[in-house]
């Protein structure tokens, strides 16, 4: 190995350590040196391959060094060249690539955003783009008709409630029937449990209570020609006996016909309905088919009148009980 450099006085050069990690002190140059002495061995395969792993031969490898940089015209200290081969055994001059941790990755994907970032923006873009669609076109309805029905159940429904109560019990010119306030109730019980349709159906049963107490019409035997003004059936339940109808419609005060619902008998169907035939005595249907056969017209027509306030007309004929809606 090199010996130190010449301690006499005077201006000789003092050799300088060679280059460690972590030494702060150590001259730039030095560390220069030392770093194009393990470039020079990584670029010599041979002198690496033959003569870096065998201890005994350290010195040649490093006069084989020395001649390398004389031939340059280069003097390095052997100090340099020893801390060079040195460093070389250590890999002190190596890049060594970082361990594949999380923040590596995660640098890595930073470095690289201008790569994969336009693709982020415009997937971004898109969810955003399918979100706001949804919202538009799903949730801000929904939520709309949400408020809407929770307004309703909890403010218009129960205000609906109390107004019709009040206006059926101002046609009857007194108090609700008690079918009518058992409709309040049915109606505010569904309100309060969030049932809408059961307290529509409420609301729906009060107008027509109100619809019926309002209400003015005559109850006429049909006496038009090419209709049945009367008929006769065999009931299913009893075919040795017979029920007779008499076919009428209800006439406003205007001459139009007002439709009313009723309970067919045969069906156990409540239907809507411009004509119906109510059952009557055998008698009845008998005097009405001698007055229309004896000139082709019904001198009395009308059957029953309903009054303003009334649930029902005031029959003027006796009434078996029971309607139909077909035949």
């Amino acid at each position: 190995m090199a010996a130190d450099s010449d301690k006499s006085g005077g201006g000789g050069d003092t050799t300088t350590v060679a280059p460690e990690p972590g030494n702060a002190k150590t001259p730039l140059d030095d560390v220069m040196i030392a770093m194009d002495v393990v470039d020079t061995l990584r670029h010599d395969q041979l002198i690496v391959e033959r003569e870096l792993n065998e201890e005994e031969r350290k010195a040649k490898l490093i006069e084989r060094l020395r001649e390398i940089y004389q031939g340059q015209g280069i003097e390095v200290p052997d100090k340099i060249l020893e801390e060079g081969v040195k460093a070389l055994a250590e890999d002190r001059f190596v890049y060594k690539a970082p361990s594949d941790t999380v923040e590596t990755k995660l640098a890595r994907l930073y470095v690289s955003r201008s790569g994969w970032g336009r693709f982020a923006l415009g997937a971004l873009g898109g969810i955003l783009a399918i979100w706001i669609g949804w919202y538009g076109l799903y949730e801000l309805p929904r939520q709309r008709l949400a408020d809407a029905q929770r307004i309703e159940l909890q403010e218009t429904l129960p205000a609906t409630f109390k107004q019709l109560e009040e206006q059926i019990a101002a046609e009857t010119a007194g108090s609700a029937s008690p079918a009518t306030a058992a409709t309040v109730r049915r109606g505010l019980a569904a309100a309060r449990t969030n049932n809408l349709a059961e307290a529509r159906a409420a609301r729906k049963d009060l107008e027509d209570q109100l619809a019926t107490l309002k209400a003015e019409y005559e109850v006429r035997i049909i006496s038009r020609k090419g209709e049945l003004s009367g008929l006769w059936r065999i009931p299913k339940l009893n075919p040795n006996a017979r029920n007779y109808y008499l076919v009428v419609e209800a006439i406003g005060a205007e001459g139009k016909v007002i439709p009313r619902t009723v309970l067919n008998e045969e069906t156990g169907k409540r239907e809507t309905v411009t004509k119906w035939a109510v059952r009557v005595p055998r008698d009845v249907l008998e005097r009405v088919r001698a007055d229309k056969q004896a000139d082709g017209i019904i001198d009395a027509p009308v059957v029953a009148v309903k009054k303003r306030g009334q649930v029902e007309p005031d029959w003027q004929i006796p009434l078996s009980g029971g309607e139909i809606t077909q035949w």
